[in-house]
């Protein structure tokens, strides 16, 4: 262990970076993908059309019941064998997207279902339509019971795009086996970059940890909700202290 920090990693810093930027990209697009894709097969899976219901299932249990890795093979490798050739950055956000959006349309679905029938009907009786009705009173509910199972593929999609290494992806994975190439120096290696993996990761899980519990408490996210918390707040104890003010009076006159 005395040899163990022998790599000139001074040499490969430019390069570590520009795959610690292809990580975070591929994650970045990969997961907004993947967000959409789960929220619109989850709306199929609730749909009231039952063909509909079915291709979201099949398309769930297909892509929930086969491995990652042959994904990848299978977009990158078995498209261009069969004539369509794609680019690496867009074979592996294409195989995150469709793996990852089978668990999250499971997710999603379930937290819309978990919103209560009732607050359906209050919307209906507020005069409200279908789409206002999910958008307004649904989805933000929703959102709740979704955002930890949601948070935790985030993070395992971060992880993830380390089996990109199989097609070359220049992410951080594929660059340590560059490393190790030139080096001869394994554990190094990839000691260091398990520990860059480990920088990304924690922080970010802590960080949505954070985000949940602050949603969780009814902390307003956006800074329109925000200023209408803040409206609603001030109009209140305006209220407040209307109502005090003329109860003194009262008082004051009735003594």
């Amino acid at each position: 262990m005395s040899g163990l920090f022998q790599v000139p990693w001074s040499d490969y810093q430019s390069d570590l970076l520009d795959a610690l930027g292809r990580t975070v990209s591929y994650t970045v697009v990969s997961f907004v993908g993947a967000v959409l894709l789960g929220l619109a097969v989850a709306l199929l899976r609730i749909s009231k059309a039952r063909p509909l219901r079915v291709l979201a299932a099949v398309y769930t249990e297909i892509f929930k019941n086969i491995p990652l890795l042959a994904i990848i093979f299978l977009t990158y490798f078995g498209l261009a064998s069969a004539g369509l050739r794609l680019d690496v950055f867009t074979a592996g956000c294409l195989s995150l997207v469709v793996f990852y959006a089978a668990y999250l349309s499971e997710i999603f679905r379930s937290a819309i279902s978990g919103v209560h029938a009732g607050q359906t009907e209050a919307g209906e009786a507020l005069g409200l339509g279908r789409v206002g009705i999910f958008v307004h009173v649904v989805l933000p509910q929703a959102v709740r019971q979704a955002l930890p199972g949601t948070n935790t593929m985030l993070v395992d999609l971060l992880k993830s795009t380390s089996l990109l290494v199989t097609v070359s992806a220049a992410e951080l994975m594929s660059e340590g086996r560059l490393i190790t190439s030139a080096t001869f120096r394994a554990l190094e290696v990839y000691l260091v970059i398990s520990a860059v993996y480990f920088a990304l990761c924690y922080p970010l899980s802590q960080l949505l940890l954070l985000l949940e519990r602050k949603v969780r408490a009814g902390v307003p996210l956006s800074p329109w909700r925000r200023r209408r918390v803040r409206a609603a707040h001030a109009l209140l104890a305006a209220d407040l202290g209307a109502g005090l003010t003329a109860e003194l009076k009262q008082k004051e006159t009735a003594a």
